[in-house]
């Protein structure tokens, strides 16, 4: 299957098989309750590691070897790397403990247990559980963002449904096909819709207010 990365799927593959990765709303829901979804991406977005490797790959395309090396010279914390297992497992139908490695239990207790690694390391998985849940629950579509949608308020849970249930009654498409969408596409789906929004987005907002100051200022310099 041929992954629309832009809407966030992916395939990532080893020398055995390939795994394709889709950050869809039901998926989404496999990660855990509303409440447990946000605390994923917050245990993904929180430590200094993650962020300097979003940062590169941002800037660079990829993420330099002097960088990756100085990264991993870092502490991940366990509840990064466990959260990015949990988003990639959450958006792959197969299992991939070979890929991002398992917790077994223990021989020392029944609540202990040790970690197995998989072959990929610990930055690949926090980055890409980055990737997956920013697709599933936020969105990276490039669309005007106007400026009174837009809010700072921290929200402590995502229901899926509510957006499965809103695909559904805005595109009339039935429920398993509005299950699939990811969040990136829900909004270019929304977009292509309703085109017309009036309004400025904040950077349009800004860049009229930049504008108006400058003038001012130049009137008060000539009254000078």
């Amino acid at each position: 299957m041929i992954p629309l990365t832009d809407l966030g799927e992916m395939v990532i593959s080893d020398v055995y098989r390939e795994y394709f990765f889709r950050p869809s709303f039901a998926n989404m829901t496999r990660i855990g309750s509303p409440a447990e979804i946000v605390e994923r991406f917050a245990e993904l977005h929180t430590s200094d590691a993650p962020r300097l490797l979003v940062a590169a790959l941002e800037a660079y395309g990829e993420i330099p070897e002097w960088l990756l090396a100085h990264v991993n010279a870092l502490s991940f914390s366990s509840d990064a790397i466990f959260a990015g297992m949990i988003v990639m497992q959450a958006c792959c139908d197969d299992d991939i403990s070979a890929l991002v490695g398992e917790l077994r239990p223990s021989k020392r207790g029944k609540r202990a247990f040790v970690f197995r690694k998989g072959k990929m390391p610990a930055s690949d998985i926090i980055v890409i559980g980055q990737s997956l849940i920013t697709h599933g629950i936020i969105g990276k579509a490039k669309v005007r963002q106007l400026q009174r949608h837009e809010s700072n308020s921290y929200v402590s849970e995502f229901k899926s449904f509510d957006y499965i249930n809103a695909a559904r009654n805005h595109f009339n498409m039935p429920r398993a096909e509005a299950e699939r969408l990811t969040m990136t596409e829900f909004q270019l789906l929304l977009t292509a819709k309703y085109p017309e929004q009036k309004g400025f987005t904040r950077e349009e907002y800004d860049q009229v207010m930049d504008e108006d100051e400058k003038r001012w200022q130049a009137m008060m310099a000539k009254g000078k």
